[in-house]
């Protein structure tokens, strides 16, 4: 466990891509498991039990329905695995920083450093996806930024519309 940790430290140092992690359905499912633990902890602290459990479901669907589509379009399907444990584990990781912010945010005091750090996580979070993204498809990083740019925006949006 602590190696598939370390895996995703790498991973989001950009010091290792999607490649090197192992093709392993338990730590795809490790993966799905820490997103959706860390996920419901940010969005309980806002919102009840019921919406966070719904958010970090379709969350979680709408990343791996947005892996495998990219992964099909550009012909190379067997990197779902290694492809989407990347994804879900590395935004666990950022959720992880991000938890104790999220915390004091909803406090009511919501200081310039909190909202910068914040606002950091979440570049660092695109940086993340573009890298990850580029490997995926042998793509260059401008392109892998683009669409995880999309991506994110797309989620964002759709979530905004499922969850008012």
């Amino acid at each position: 466990m602590y190696e598939w940790v370390m895996l995703f430290f790498d991973l989001c140092r950009f010091r290792k891509g999607p490649q090197d992690l192992p093709f392993s359905q338990a730590l795809l499912l490790s993966s799905i498991m820490a997103y959706a633990i860390l996920g419901f902890l940010m969005l309980y602290i806002d919102s009840g039990w019921f919406n966070a459990i719904m958010q970090v479901s379709v969350g979680a669907l709408l990343l791996l329905a947005f892996a495998k589509i990219i992964l099909l379009i550009s012909r190379k399907p067997g990197r779902f695995v290694q492809t989407s444990s990347a994804l879900l584990g590395t935004d666990a990781l950022i959720s992880f920083f991000a938890l104790p912010i999220i915390a004091g945010m909803t406090t009511g005091r919501v200081s310039l450093l909190a909202f910068a750090a914040l606002v950091a996580l979440m570049i660092w979070h695109w940086l993340i996806t573009g890298h990850i993204v580029r490997h995926a498809l042998s793509a260059s990083f401008s392109f892998g930024l683009g669409v995880a740019f999309l991506y994110i925006m797309a989620s964002y949006w759709l979530m905004a519309q499922l969850f008012p």
